[in-house]
């Protein structure tokens, strides 16, 4: 019988999982806020009370050759 303590345990590295933090505005108010702070409340809802988000696109322009 093998006792835990004496088992070799491999040390597996957990590389960190990189999350894109996505900005979503109010409709109502236009206050941003950001995923991570929409998750961490019990319901989706603007401090202002309202419940409908718009994602907010970044600046760039991105122009596609046509075919």
């Amino acid at each position: 019988m093998i006792n835990m303590a004496e088992e070799n345990f491999e040390t597996v590295e957990e590389t960190p999982v990189e999350t894109f933090d996505v900005i979503y505005s109010c409709l109502r108010c236009g206050t941003n806020v950001s995923n991570t702070e929409l998750s961490r409340l019990p319901e989706i809802k603007c401090i202002c009370g309202f419940r409908v988000f718009t994602k907010v696109r970044p600046p760039v322009v991105k122009t596609v050759k046509a075919i």
